[in-house]
């Protein structure tokens, strides 16, 4: 299974992400959640956006990544935090990131997914232009 982090886009395929992680989910865990993000059609500031780079600090990036896993991991007592971050060119509807969180029950998991999600927006090395 590949370890959390930041990844080129052609080097990562999602579907297969998904798929390995629901072949190693614990035998005790109940609940599942993902996020995909996308790319949408509007900036934040309201302007029309056709595509996005993302760029990447790699090493800066991958590194705070993995610490948020260990970190919401250990606060919600759930099983696995995954967070893979995608880089490079992205059309409008093109996934960007997937956050997958597994644990005994939903009422730790879908907190867990909110606070992957909320840090890996503000935390790593990652650089959008739209």
């Amino acid at each position: 299974m590949l370890e959390p982090g930041v990844y080129p886009k052609d080097e990562f395929n999602l579907l297969d992400a998904i798929s390995e992680f629901l072949k190693n989910v614990s035998p005790s865990d109940g609940a599942v959640a993902s996020f995909i993000g996308l790319v949408k059609n509007v900036s934040e500031l309201g302007k029309e956006v056709a595509e996005i780079e993302i760029e990447s600090y790699v090493e800066h990036a991958t590194s705070t990544i993995r610490k948020i896993c260990e970190e919401v991991s250990t606060k919600y007592r759930v099983s696995r935090v995954l967070i893979y971050h995608l880089m490079g060119r992205f059309g409008v509807g093109e996934p960007l990131v997937l956050v997958l969180v597994s644990g005994k029950s939903r009422s730790n998991v879908f907190p867990a997914l909110q606070e992957a999600v909320e840090r890996y927006k503000r935390e790593p090395a990652l650089f959008k232009k739209e």
